[in-house]
């Protein structure tokens, strides 16, 4: 059971983290969108890097939170917590 509760809380967790980082790469991707006097070639790339780092650890925060929901729903004591959703 206190097997099972844990990679519950990690399962929330890491999906939790990829939605901050989606969040945050969203206001780095504007950043880029909107048009300003004073950006230069170097601050543009900077800011898609950012982004698309962003959006790779978001990809694999979210692959790491489906390999625990299948460990939880392969466990006896899993299905309870996935029940709680």
């Amino acid at each position: 059971m206190q097997k099972a509760k844990q990679y519950y809380e990690k399962m929330v967790d890491y999906k939790q983290y990829a939605k901050v980082m989606l969040a945050i790469s969203a206001f780095f991707y504007l950043g880029v969108i909107i048009p300003t006097i004073e950006k230069s070639q170097q601050d543009l790339i900077m800011l898609m890097s950012v982004t698309t780092v962003l959006l790779g650890g978001a990809i694999i925060f979210l692959i790491l939170s489906k390999s625990y929901y299948k460990r939880l729903a392969e466990m006896d004591e899993g299905q309870d917590f996935l029940m709680k959703k």
